[in-house]
């Protein structure tokens, strides 16, 4: 094997286990729809409004920013409020004439077409940022896994919080095992901890 072939090799591995990642958490947000009413998949559960279809709707937008306007190679996609190309958070919520087929489709498209530009292009192969600066593939990779399981990581907890559904993929839930009264017993007793650990903080009331 000569130097460049395994300089090759490496790079192949490494963007192989970015993409890997960044797969497991595209299909974990899909997931997390699954079995859901229209409503259920759009109602705000916090106090900024976050939802699962309007999550789905912005790392669409991300993707389509990061993999394809950054490199040239545009895809009609939701318009990032962040960018200042739509109102603020427009992006993270579904209107009511926004279908979550639509939705749902419009996210596999997107992420066909960043994978279109990941298989395209080399880790160093260099984008330009509307504003000037320039991102390798590599930094483009890196972010938009973290920000992705960022992501996935609030449909984690919207869900949780809408039905009481959990677990981190339908293969592999990675969540311990217990019934309900088993988990009614593990929060209470951090419940009992977090009250213990208070009790000494002037602050804390009851």
């Amino acid at each position: 094997m000569t130097g460049t072939e395994g300089k090759t090799g490496r790079e192949a591995d490494r963007k192989k286990d970015l993409h890997v990642y960044l797969q497991d958490a595209r299909d974990a947000f899909l997931w997390k729809l699954e079995g859901l009413s229209e409503y259920d998949i759009r109602r705000p559960m916090t106090a900024t409004g976050t939802n699962l279809l309007g999550l789905v709707k912005h790392v669409a937008g991300a993707e389509a920013f990061y993999f394809g306007e950054v490199f040239g190679r545009p895809v009609d996609a939701p318009a990032l409020w962040i960018t200042g190309d739509a109102e603020p958070n427009a992006d993270l919520w579904a209107k009511a004439d926004e279908t979550r087929e639509e939705t749902v489709a419009g996210y596999r498209r997107v992420w066909a077409h960043s994978d279109a530009t990941i298989d395209a292009l080399d880790l160093d192969a260099a984008g330009r940022l509307p504003g000037g600066g320039e991102l390798t593939l590599h930094r483009v990779l890196v972010h938009m896994v973290a920000e992705t399981q960022r992501h996935a990581g609030h449909a984690d907890v919207v869900r949780e919080l809408v039905d009481g559904a959990t677990g981190q993929r339908e293969q592999g839930r990675n969540m311990a095992p217990g019934d309900a009264a088993w988990w009614a017993a593990h929060r209470e007793r951090v419940e009992r901890a977090a009250r213990e650990a208070a009790a000494t903080d002037p602050s804390f009331r009851r």
